[in-house]
Formats: structure tokens, sequence, C-alpha cells
């Protein structure tokens, strides 16, 4: 029996795998991403910490800055091959926790896909399931902004949030919007303030 979302959430881990594979040393251990300060290494430690570093989160008493530090500190030991065997491990076998909130945990994980894809200038054929996920998880982090803006997806995403006055209704694709919701920096010219 598959949990809600689950057939895209192990999509989408699969997508990242054969990202993750596809880079070079160099860009796997020092590429930019959309995470400040976090090479694809670093992003990639964090999406299996959510499987196997619940612990961390709790050690750190809610502090997700220090359990994320831990986590990846603890996989920066791992040489690539190592890491990539964890990784492939985590990408085929989630553990059931992650398996019953899938619905919920694809936004993350699509996002931070995207964090890597673009922190290389790279693409990808977006699923629609991706793009909502992501816009999904912006509105829940970014919720704050749609006090202040209307959100206008023009991709067939439904629009959110509200706008008083001028210079607040931001139009842009489903992933875009959920990735500026979120704080991502730099996305500003691929979207529309109006």
């Amino acid at each position: 029996m598959a949990f809600p979302g689950e057939n895209e959430f192990r999509a989408e881990r699969k997508a990242v795998l054969a990202t993750m594979e596809g880079l070079t040393d160099d860009e796997f251990e020092s590429a930019p991403t959309l995470c400040d300060g976090w090479a694809p290494r670093d992003v990639g430690a964090h999406l299996m910490g959510i499987d196997n570093e619940l612990l961390a989160y709790v050690r750190a008493y809610g502090n997700l800055h220090k359990a994320h530090a831990d986590i990846i500190a603890r996989t920066r030991e791992l040489d690539r091959a190592a890491f990539m065997a964890r990784f492939r491990t985590w990408s085929e076998s989630p553990a059931l926790i992650a398996r019953t909130a899938s619905w919920g945990l694809l936004g993350d994980l699509c996002i931070h896909h995207q964090d890597i894809l673009r922190g290389l200038h790279r693409n990808r054929a977006m699923p629609i399931a991706a793009r909502d996920a992501i816009l999904r998880e912006g509105t829940f982090l970014g919720a704050k902004k749609l006090f202040t803006y209307r959100v206008e997806p023009n991709d067939g995403g439904r629009a959110i949030g509200r706008s008083s006055g001028t210079n607040h209704t931001v139009r842009g694709t489903s992933e875009v919007l959920g990735l500026w919701l979120t704080g991502r920096k730099g996305l500003e010219p691929e979207l529309t303030f109006s």
C-alpha cells in the first residue's frame, strides 16, 4: 500500500539521485546551491537526515541550524563513494516515517533538488506534482509574505495571498514563486511585480 504522495516522492528521490550521480567530483564537493553555504553533498546530507538522523533534531532541541550542521559535519567525513552508497540506499528505500509523510515532504525534497540544479544553472522538465509541491511548501514556509503579496502562478496554479496597494502582486511559475516564498535569493528576474 502506498501512502498519499508516495509514488511522486519516490520518483523525485530517484531524480535527485540521478542529479547527484551526474555531478563531477568538484561539483559534488563545492558547487554553489541556492542554500547559502551548502554544496550539493551538504544538501544531500540534509535530505538523508530526514530519514536517518531524527535524533540529531531531538539533540538540537528544535534548533534546525544546529541539527543540519551536525548532520552535514558527520557526512563530510565520508568520501564520495561511501556518501553515494548511502544516498542510493536513501533513494531506493525510504524510511517508514518518510513514506508516511511523503505528501508533506515532497515539497522540501523538490525544493532542495532545485537548489542543486539552479546552483549549477541547470534545468529539468518539472513534473506537475513537483511544481505543485514546491509552491505548497513555499506557501507554508513563506506564509508571512502572503499577508503582503498576492502570488499568481502563470503555469496553472491557483493564486494565493492578498495584495494591499501597489507593487504587491507577484507573478511567475509555481516553481519560482515557491522558491521565492522560502527566501531563496536571485529569483527576482524571473518574477513580475505589479
